[in-house]
């Protein structure tokens, strides 16, 4: 499906605002979480209409992967978008989140939550061959209305602590892959994407 096609899920952002308005990073999951995944909340709209309408925030999973070392040294997976991925106003960043819109081809859920989570793990097998057990959490949620990119989208933050830092990129515009010390990733902030710089500093920043 293309993208003047393909319908993805939204919310409007009026009721992102009435439920505390915040620029940057919160880790306040259960106050934004449930309200914005209420059936009555979400809809289905065409994705080349939301991308340039601010009145509505398109729900992104933004899923990112850790080892701890025998060292208790955490690193983060990050990567290089190529010019193949999606979102043409991001090539070139760094980055260490994947995930992607969750369009109205996952529906199969009978709850809007149920329907989310079948697109982030399509969207996880898609971008990402994750041969590790792992714990996954909701840490937080993303809002940053400083850029275009931003402004219609919000950014739902899973965690992925792995047990072994064995990850491998499924994109073949997903490059210069691997795990880096989260020392050595603040230390570069100004390489990464918004989300990622957000992410870094607000979970892991001194």
């Amino acid at each position: 499906m293309s993208t003047s096609e393909e319908k993805v899920l939204v919310v409007p952002t009026a009721l992102f605002r009435s439920l505390g308005y915040f620029q940057g990073f919160t880790a306040d999951v259960s106050r934004y979480v449930p309200a914005l995944f209420a059936p009555e909340q979400t809809s289905f709209r065409p994705r080349a209409e939301v991308e340039t309408d601010p009145g509505f925030k398109q729900l992104i999973p933004y899923m990112f992967f850790s080892h701890t070392d025998a060292n208790g040294e955490m690193s983060i997976f990050h990567y290089v978008r190529g010019r193949g991925m999606g979102e043409s106003r991001l090539h070139s960043k760094r980055s260490i989140g994947v995930g992607g819109h969750i369009s109205s081809d996952d529906l199969g859920g009978e709850q809007s939550h149920d329907l989310y989570r079948t697109g982030m793990l399509r969207e996880l097998h898609e971008e990402v061959d994750l041969r590790s057990p792992y714990a996954e959490q909701c840490v937080g949620l993303i809002n940053d209305d400083e850029t275009e990119v931003g402004k219609v989208h919000l950014g739902i933050v899973h965690h992925f602590r792995l047990e072994r830092p064995d990850l491998i990129s499924r994109e073949t515009d997903l490059i210069e892959s691997g795990f880096v010390p989260i020392r050595e990733l603040l230390a570069d902030l100004a390489g990464f994407e918004t989300w990622s710089a957000i992410c870094l500093t607000a979970l892991f920043g001194r």
